[in-house]
């Protein structure tokens, strides 16, 4: 059974889910230090396996090889300044996650089954020591769609674009959003009861501060 975040001595979620280069990241990241959450972000760990495929020389397509290896493999949460933090294989490859290997690779390793199957329990579990501000692409739809306090993130293509650029990232975003709303496994979607908030002319601050005020019109203690 879920863990219910709105049962009580449950744990609360706050689900951010959105595209790439939309803002969920840095929105989700000010808003669990604001609320004084712990902060998840599930694409971290969905690299992270990418990352670990590609360091066993597994190509990305091999579906089969990569259920096989993380099957096999130790995966964990590490707690750090209120951040959880993947571990694979008691290795932690945050430096790693940004690489452009990874960045071309991760669309096809989350699409496989097997790894959303054992990442999405990682996650649930999360939620049954913490609070949590979790963001993605299918928390509120798929991870957590019991909890009440779910938020889309979004803003155009074009200033999408411009945010990946600026960040240094070389990756399509045409491609990304065909890749994460088309896979068969969790697709990127809008919660039907999700709020949904364009970023493309706020700042982070305005966004997080109209999601607290939203919060708090659902009775969220704050």
């Amino acid at each position: 059974m879920l863990p219910d975040p709105q049962s009580k001595g449950g744990h609360r979620v706050i689900a951010i889910d959105g595209p790439a280069a939309s803002g969920k990241s840095s929105v989700a990241h000010e808003l669990a230090q604001r609320l004084g959450f712990v902060y998840v972000n599930s694409g971290a760990m969905y690299r992270a396996v990418t990352w670990h495929t590609l360091n066993h020389a597994i190509n990305p397509d091999d579906t089969a090889r990569i259920a096989q290896l993380v099957e096999t493999s130790w995966i964990e949460g590490e707690l750090k300044n209120a951040e959880l933090r993947i571990l694979i294989d008691d290795v932690d490859p945050t430096k790693h996650l940004r690489e452009d290997r990874v960045n071309k690779a991760v669309s096809r390793v989350s699409a496989v089954p097997e790894v959303r199957k054992i990442l999405v329990e990682k996650m649930r579990n999360y939620a049954r020591s913490y609070d949590l501000v979790m963001e993605g692409r299918d928390i509120g739809s798929v991870v957590f769609p019991e909890t009440k306090y779910k938020f889309y993130i979004d803003a155009s293509p074009a200033v999408r674009s411009q945010r990946r650029a600026a960040q240094g990232h070389r990756d399509e975003i045409a491609s990304r959003d065909e890749a994460d709303s088309s896979r068969a496994a969790s697709p990127l979607v809008v919660a039907k009861d999700a709020e949904v908030i364009d970023t493309s002319m706020m700042s982070v601050k305005q966004v997080v501060d109209q999601i607290v005020r939203r919060l708090q019109e659902k009775g969220l203690q704050i």
